[in-house]
């Protein structure tokens, strides 16, 4: 079995069409790789061919780079890695060159792509390098180069084509942002060039009719000029500038793959095409050898990808969703009728008025109408979601009904009302889902009638925007129920982590300590500017006192005098009390209230720290040094994950890292909290905690998990790895 066939017909075009054995997606592999590279040579040499296409025999062209291949020219260190992304710029110069003499830059044969579909990463790396690209007329395929999503760029020759065709500015979103276009778009932006019914059909024509003038690209033809200057040109010089300023304003230093990409181009720009190549995979090593792009690439592509298709999935027969109940239709019972609409699932919305029930119904017009402003929707595809969407208050509406979302109060004995008026009138077979945040799913299953049916579903908000959803198994949830919920989060098309019931289950475990820490040092006398500084230099989105105030500090106490109640003399966190309490009372609730540890405008935009905090809580003279500040935050977060694990909370890494990143943006560059004390090593790591533990108390205490790793020299991917062999 072969990646790439190829066959010539009459008309002398030789078609060569990719198409990886039991792959849903193709992906180049270097074996691939060389088998394209043969079938070129053979078309180039014969006679007899007069151009060649180059096409997909599945529904979208490349999905990219083979994984598995990238880790294992990592294996043979970097000069390994350079070898082979020199094997593939050779190939693709090859094709680009075409047979051309070196000098004239004729005699060469038309090449052109034809996409039928999605062309992702190497699968548009290989199209710029021919003559032409043809795409079909499919809405939903997507076009872009959006490796920089997983710590690496664009790396076979995508970095310096793009930025010759298009110039640094007009390449920047489709390489610093990974922006994916559909082909209309794309053609737009001028990453392809023809949208047609028939690409194959289109691309055939083509290159019978080419002229060797079509053939030359711009950056082959004397004369050629950077569009929008290069470096040190007047124009380009200022574009270079702002660029460099602007990625380091975005990363703060901590996303490698971003720098080296920059550098990548702006060397590249400076320097004859095929050096500007050699630049490009000397970065492109660069990154690919830094411990940030593998642990990346693993949390957010493989781990991710293994957690969507099911990974811990119990053995069960298929459980999709095909009408659903949701019992609350605020803000999250609106969100989650929204996205499962939108995923063609029947809602029943019920709410306890008929007004409140349409008022969450009229959450998904709002956002159908937004989207169709934005051109991402169309006014029959908002007739089509909101027809599956029914808001009522009669509980008779869920028969039939084989999942139940409940999505009321935090409070035990409202959700066990609903629990219970739910029950008398779904199907037996049917399962039940709280969506709750922090209440124990054990607890809450006494309501149930069938406790094995009962599971819990937490969503994050705003439910359209948020990836995450975290399941939680209580005591006696069995099998099917979590088959159940997650074949569900599949369908709408989002990912999963399963955990064990304890308190705050996995991810509000560790964002409270994260947040907590973060009000301790405000009673320090920390600088709050400096808090937030250090968090967001370590690849934290938001720092820990923006992050309470977007969540609400009124939340913040509910769970604190919640929290307290359940532990008594053992709660540890009344030095964190004393400032949101304070707050409270104040009526600083937050961004929802317009005052929080921010002040905001009537739009409710941050203005900048609330003058107040300076004399509530005095800055102190000395300030501490900013590694002992990011110290804290990290391990305040990183401790708790590894107890979760050491509890039984998490039972799979994979989860506790995808779920930190997606959940609440724990440092993506480092691939989650397990991924980054694996960077600093367990001996590390223990040394920096009991540091920590000394001097600021027992919440930094080294798990005893993270100990016997030390002391046995063992990570947690090896340590996971070892297990699985």
């Amino acid at each position: 079995m072969t990646d790439f066939t190829m066959r010539k017909d009459a008309e002398g075009v030789a078609i060569i069409t990719w198409d990886v054995p039991g792959k849903s997606m193709n992906v180049l592999s270097l074996d691939g790789a060389a088998e394209l590279n043969a079938l070129i040579d053979d078309a180039l040499a014969d006679a007899a061919v007069k151009g060649i296409v180059i096409t997909s025999g599945k529904k979208d062209f490349a999905a990219g780079m083979d994984l598995n291949v990238i880790a294992g020219m990592k294996q043979g260190g970097a000069q390994a890695v350079f070898d082979g992304v020199m094997t593939l710029h050779r190939l693709l110069r090859k094709i680009e060159l075409a047979g051309m003499d070196a000098k004239t830059k004729k005699g060469g044969k038309p090449i052109a792509s034809a996409l039928p579909g999605t062309a992702l990463g190497i699968g548009l790396e290989l199209p710029l390098a021919t003559h032409r690209i043809f795409a079909a007329e499919n809405a939903k395929a997507k076009i872009g180069l959006p490796e920089i999503m997983v710590g690496i760029f664009p790396g076979a020759g995508g970095t310096t084509r793009l930025v010759r065709k298009l110039g640094a500015m007009g390449a920047a979103p489709f390489l610093l942002e990974g922006k994916l276009s559909d082909p209309a778009k794309a053609k737009s932006a001028g990453l392809i060039d023809e949208v047609v019914a028939d690409p194959v059909a289109a691309a055939h024509e083509w290159v019978l009719k080419a002229s060797e003038a079509d053939l030359v690209k711009p950056w082959d033809a004397k004369g050629y000029k950077m569009p929008g200057g290069e470096p040190y040109h007047p124009a380009g010089f200022m574009t270079f500038v702002g660029a460099s300023a602007m990625v380091h304003g975005k990363t703060l230093g901590v996303y490698p793959a971003a720098k080296a990409l920059l550098s990548a181009v702006y060397e590249g720009a400076m320097v004859p095409f095929d050096t500007a190549l050699k630049i490009e995979a000397r970065w492109f090593t660069n990154v690919l050898m830094n411990p940030s792009s593998t642990a990346m690439i693993r949390s957010l592509f493989i781990n991710k990808e293994a957690l969507e298709k099911g990974a811990n999935r119990p053995e069960a027969p298929d459980q999709s969703v095909k009408k659903l109940g949701i019992l609350g239709a605020g803000m999250m019972g609106a969100g989650i009728a929204y996205v499962s609409a939108m995923a063609g699932i029947e809602v029943v919305l019920i709410d306890s008025t008929i007004e409140a029930a349409e008022r969450g119904k009229s959450y998904s017009t709002d956002l159908l109408d937004k989207a169709i402003s934005r051109r991402k929707a169309t006014e029959e595809k908002k007739v089509e979601v909101l027809a599956r969407i029914t808001p009522t208050t009669d509980y008779a509406a869920l028969q039939g009904c084989d999942l139940v979302v409940e999505a009321v109060f935090e409070d035990p004995a409202v959700k066990a009302e609903v629990t219970k008026k739910a029950e008398a009138v779904l199907p037996p077979e049917a399962i039940f889902a709280t969506n709750t945040s922090t209440l124990p799913i054990s607890e809450l299953a006494r309501a149930s009638a069938r406790p094995d049916q009962f599971i819990g579903i937490h969503f994050f908000s705003p439910v359209d925007k948020m990836l995450l959803v975290e399941i939680i198994k209580g005591r006696e949830t069995g099998p099917r129920a979590v088959a159940k919920a997650l074949d569900f989060v599949r369908q709408i098309r989002k990912t999963p982590i399963v955990v064990n019931d304890a308190r705050f289950f996995y991810a509000n475990r560790c964002i409270i300590p994260y947040i907590n820490e973060g009000i301790r040092m405000v009673a320090e006398g920390i600088s709050p500017v400096l808090i937030e500084n250090a968090a967001k230099m370590m690849g934290m989105p938001l720092g820990p006192l923006q992050l309470v105030d977007e969540t609400s500090i009124d939340l913040g106490v509910k769970i604190a005098k919640a929290t307290k109640a359940a532990m008594g003399d053992a709660y540890p966190d009344d030095a964190v009390d004393q400032v949101i309490f304070r707050l409270a009372e104040q009526g600083r609730l937050g961004r929802k209230a317009k005052a929080g540890f921010y002040d905001y405008d009537e739009g409710a935009k941050r203005q900048g720290f609330w003058s107040g905090l300076a004399t509530e809580w005095p800055e102190a003279e000395t300030q501490p040094g900013l590694t002992e500040i990011q110290h804290r935050l990290m391990f305040a977060q990183s401790l708790e994950a590894v107890r979760a694990l050491q509890d039984g909370v998490l039972e799979d890494i994979r989860e506790g890292d995808v779920g930190a990143i997606l959940g609440w943006g724990f440092a993506p560059w480092s691939g989650g909290p397990f991924g980054w004390l694996d960077m600093l090593g367990a001996a590390r790591a223990v040394e920096i905690a009991e540091d920590l533990a000394a001097k600021f108390g027992p919440r930094f205490t080294a798990p005893q998990l993270l100990k016997d790793m030390a002391a046995k020299g063992e990570s947690f991917y090896g340590r996971t790895a070892r297990k699985a062999a």
